[in-house]
């Protein structure tokens, strides 16, 4: 069984060269090939990953998406791996990755996140990712699978025609694919064993960045697959009950502002008290990550407190300007 790593980068010079280093000193016995898809990058990305030994390919910038299709058409394996630029796999990862491929039924393979980073908006990111896997764990069918640890067979990816191109930057492509599969039956798996550490967000800006562009980008995935909008292996309820809490607290305080213009103080008293309970409610519900986090990192489980509406702030923001540009502008 032949493995081919595939590694999408846009000015990753500073990284590249740990991710393909790591991957070369794998320890597993199948035959792999390391292919680096250089997406128009400014820097020398192209140049660090070839005097590693890694097969470079070369685009014009497109994103992540067409560069991973670019790599798997120009690669040789039956299995398909991918990982990003900013990862550092374990020794063990191919092996871990290519394992679960035994039950013949598997066609894709989710690996694990770690870090090593220090700052309290990393491990903030890298528990509400753990919070994930325990769901993803537990969850009986698996319709989710993330590009930064992830693996399928040659012919599933391609009969799912690959990464859907639509989506400029690493913004939902990934789970638009596992979708596909899953709606077809396929059987994805996920294997916390198979580990690459990451680089997250290390300050609280650029992480409300992410989750700002994560949920401008849901707009096209969800608009693909609807039915996936109430739930899916990976997302937990509470984020989604968080928005929509935060949503209802503003329309009802909205609905006030006329309510006491036309002299509806009745009304509007109750409109406000909506308002106040519906947001209240959703701030309480911050509490279940508080007190998951808790045992594992106090400082994170305190933060949670401020980091949490934050975050629901940033996910509002990015759905209602990407149904803006999906609805109005397009």
């Amino acid at each position: 069984m032949k493995i081919s790593v595939i590694i999408p980068a846009y000015n990753s010079e500073k990284t590249i060269g740990n991710c393909v280093e790591a991957i070369m000193q794998q320890e597993v016995k199948e035959k792999f090939e390391v292919i680096v898809v250089d997406d128009g990058s400014k820097d020398d990305t192209a140049d660090a990953a070839e005097e590693l030994g890694a097969i470079v390919l070369r685009q014009e910038n497109a994103g992540p998406a067409k560069a991973r299709n670019l790599g798997a058409k120009e690669s040789t394996g039956e299995i398909l791996i991918f990982t990003d630029a900013d990862c550092v796999p374990e020794k063990n990862w191919l092996s871990e990755m290519t394992k679960p491929f035994e039950n013949k039924e598997v066609v894709g393979v989710q690996g694990a996140y770690k870090t090593n980073q220090k700052s309290i908006t990393a491990r903030f990111n890298q528990i509400e990712i753990e919070e994930r896997y325990e769901r993803m764990t537990n969850s009986k069918e698996l319709d989710w699978v993330g590009s930064y640890s992830a693996a399928y067979k040659r012919t599933d990816f391609f009969e799912a025609q690959g990464f859907d191109e639509s989506f400029p930057k690493a913004s939902g492509e990934d789970p638009e694919l596992s979708y596909k599969l899953a709606k077809k039956g396929k059987k994805l798996v996920f294997n916390p064993n198979a580990i690459v550490y990451h680089l997250h967000p290390d300050n609280l800006i650029n992480y409300l960045k992410i989750k700002f562009f994560r949920a401008f980008y849901r707009v096209n995935l969800y608009s693909k697959h609807q039915d996936k909008i109430v739930k899916d292996s990976y997302t937990t309820p509470w984020i989604k009950f968080q928005i929509i809490a935060g949503y209802a607290g503003i329309v009802f305080l909205l609905v006030s502002i006329p309510l006491i213009w036309f002299g509806q103080i009745e009304l509007a008293t109750l409109s406000v008290g909506a308002s106040t309970l519906i947001a209240g409610l959703g701030l309480l519900s911050t509490l279940q990550f508080t007190f998951y986090s808790w045992n594992k990192d106090k400082i994170v489980s305190l933060a949670s407190l401020i980091i949490i509406p934050l975050r629901t702030i940033a996910f509002q923001l990015g759905l209602f300007f990407g149904i803006i540009k999906q609805k109005v502008l397009k």
